[in-house]
């Protein structure tokens, strides 16, 4: 095809189909691609959708596509397990308080039959470019199970073939693997345990957080790589930290939070870190019944190589203040100003979230 024909506009085209023009030629003069459309599934689990459930919906779809599609999920509680391996995929809620994806898995219990954690979560990923809007993804294990411990077959055990699975234990909402490029926008993302959300991808992982609301135990927001969190609250249910990273791989990733707030049950700790981490919290709010603990550094055998990296910048606690959290950014890598530290200060050219 000639460039001039390229370069017809659009309304020289649509002039060529009112003239007659086969379509096809039309068509391929417009340079449109089948898959360049926007599919958009509803679900519904009262049946009133294109689908009953969100993995028939997901399943529908082929791997790739050149835009994004959208699964629109109407109010309705879930109870289901996802697996994304998908990429350029949108779940989008009716509300984010009434469209629920509920499941209750406890990791040491899906452990003692599986080789690895693909399937330990609610919402398992291993697609790319995936965004999630408006939706509560919960795992209900500790809720539904109040006993502090259980006991349960587990031929994982070569000795008693029985495990003792806690109530604090590991229970993901969110587990992703060779995810990148995740958005989670206006969520609820709660567990009663920890690792609640996991968005794990230490070499390559870029992961947005924004208005969301996320619950559960120990280290229950513990991402590996890049991640930047905005006007999000977390909760501590329990354990001994509420926030993790792991930048093992690459002496750049981080994990920033700007303009969050942090409460839980009394004495509850910030964060901790037992491989290379660095932690950014910018404007950030604690509730007064924090415990007085830095983030803080696990016994390890690990070697931190970049020695501690932990800035803060206008944070508060009610009540009286901690010196810990003092601002201290012109001691980090390049002393940026607090207003230079976005999602575009992050990610750098590699991905622009918005």
């Amino acid at each position: 095809m000639s460039n001039r024909v390229k370069l017809m506009s659009r309304r020289q085209i649509i002039f060529c189909l009112v003239a007659g023009l086969p379509g096809f030629l039309a068509v391929g003069l417009l340079g449109f691609r089948p898959e360049a459309r926007q599919t958009r599934i509803v679900v519904d689990v009262s049946g009133h959708g294109d689908f009953r459930t969100v993995q028939e919906a997901i399943n529908s779809l082929p791997d790739d596509a050149a835009a994004p599609r959208v699964i629109f999920i109407r109010k309705g509680v879930y109870r289901e397990k996802l697996f994304i391996e998908k990429n350029n995929l949108i779940l989008e809620g009716e509300d984010k308080e009434q469209t629920v994806i509920s499941f209750s898995m406890a990791r040491d219990a899906w452990r003692c039959d599986h080789p690895d954690d693909w399937g330990v979560a609610t919402l398992n990923l291993r697609g790319s470019d995936i965004t999630l809007h408006d939706l509560t993804i919960t795992n209900t294990y500790g809720f539904d199970h109040p006993e502090a411990q259980v006991t349960i077959d587990c031929a994982a055990d070569s000795v008693t073939h029985r495990k003792p699975i806690s109530r604090q234990g590991h229970q993901m909402a969110l587990r992703s693997f060779q995810t990148t490029r995740l958005r989670v926008i206006n969520c609820i993302l709660k567990a009663y345990g920890g690792d609640t959300v996991s968005p794990w991808n230490v070499s390559a992982g870029m992961f947005y957080f924004s208005g969301c609301v996320m619950e559960g135990g120990v280290d229950f927001y513990c991402p590996r790589g890049w991640a930047y969190a905005e006007n999000c609250s977390f909760i501590a249910d329990d354990g001994p930290a509420c926030i993790w990273h792991d930048g093992s791989v690459d002496p750049d990733s981080k994990t920033v939070l700007v303009n969050c707030e942090f409460s839980g049950y009394d004495g509850f700790k910030l964060g901790r870190y037992h491989r290379d981490a660095q932690f950014y919290l910018i404007h950030c709010r604690f509730a007064g019944n924090m415990a007085d603990q830095d983030i803080y550094l696990v016994p390890t055998t690990n070697v931190i190589r970049w020695g501690r990296r932990v800035y803060y910048y206008d944070c508060h606690r009610q009540g009286r203040e901690y010196s810990w959290y003092a601002d201290n950014l012109t001691s980090s890598p390049g002393a940026p100003a607090a207003a230079e530290i976005n999602a575009k200060w992050v990610f750098g050219t590699k991905w622009d979230p918005s």
